[in-house]
């Protein structure tokens, strides 16, 4: 009985199994669709920003900083930064956007 018993077990099992990993595939789609995908696209319209970035463009960094990019080196930036247009450099990760709007002074 005790065999029967397992055998019976076994092959309701192997059913389930079948519908769970079709969820788990619709589940994993959802989160691409609606995770990564997006994410993807942000990150390469961000990097064509950085490749675009140009002397004379007005920029915002991560940290809050808004300045006009006066010159650009490999990995880094110099800002103007206004009021007493101090010259930072500043690396070309940190740049969050190129900003079309005057500065405030």
């Amino acid at each position: 009985m005790n065999l029967q018993y397992l055998l019976a077990m076994q092959t309701q099992g192997a059913g389930t199994s079948l519908p769970f990993l079709g969820m788990m595939a619709l589940m994993f789609a959802i989160f691409y669709f609606l995770l990564i995908m997006p994410q993807q696209r942000r990150q390469k319209k961000w990097q064509k920003m950085l490749e675009e970035l140009k002397t004379g463009d007005k920029v915002v960094t991560s940290g809050g900083l808004h300045g006009t990019i006066v010159a650009i080196k490999e990995e880094y930036l110099h800002l103007r930064v206004p009021p007493d247009n101090l010259r930072l450099e500043v690396s070309r990760a940190s740049i969050l956007s190129v900003t079309t709007e005057e500065l405030s002074k």
